[in-house]
């Protein structure tokens, strides 16, 4: 979508390994108008597709579904990023890999604030590899609640973890698409 796409062009920062920084208005520092604009492309593409819950990671997703979760008028519910959980927590729990730290983490979300009465749409700021959908789609799994569909700010397609989950019958809406990565330059996948 060209909006994305122009404030990536205009105040994002391309650097060594593939990152993309975009700091300035979607992680430090939010344009709270800008990400309302996300989160009425999302509530535009799933508006009749009964969402009950939008579901996200902490940190950087969570502006980002608060934005959604105003244009659905249903509640906000985010897994916790974690490296032990205790056994008498009463928590959904799975494993997640990053790619920008490095490392594996658990991802624990409250059995309370999900249910098999829950239908989700997943948010999050970027998506690479689609390890954090993964977890959060095997939460929702295992608590019984449908995954109506997922919204991301920016995919990086060239990592394929938007057509791992597309070939699973996944509904993505990615704000921006990028083809193509290098240290200084990047491109965007046409018809986002």
């Amino acid at each position: 979508m060209k909006f994305m796409e122009e404030r990536i062009l205009k105040d994002g920062q391309v650097r060594p390994g593939e990152i993309l920084k975009v700091d300035s208005f979607l992680n430090h520092q939010l344009d709270l108008a800008f990400l309302g604009e996300i989160g009425k492309v999302f509530y535009e593409h799933y508006r009749d597709a009964g969402i009950t819950k939008i579901v996200t990671i902490e940190t950087s997703g969570i502006p980002i579904a608060c934005m959604a979760a105003l244009c659905f008028g249903v509640p906000v519910v985010f897994g916790k990023k974690s490296r032990k959980v205790n056994p008498e927590d009463d928590v959904y729990v799975s494993t997640c890999h990053s790619y920008t730290h490095k490392r594996n983490f658990n991802i624990t979300l409250s059995k309370e604030f999900l249910t098999s009465r829950d239908r989700v749409l997943l948010v999050d700021d970027f998506m690479a590899r689609g390890e954090a959908m993964k977890a959060l789609i095997s939460i929702c799994h295992t608590a019984g609640a449908q995954v109506a569909g997922i919204g991301i700010a920016i995919e990086k397609g060239f990592q394929g973890g938007g057509d791992d989950l597309r070939s699973r019958g996944y509904d993505i809406v990615s704000c921006a698409v990028i083809d193509r990565m290098d240290d200084q330059s990047l491109v965007f996948r046409p018809g986002t």
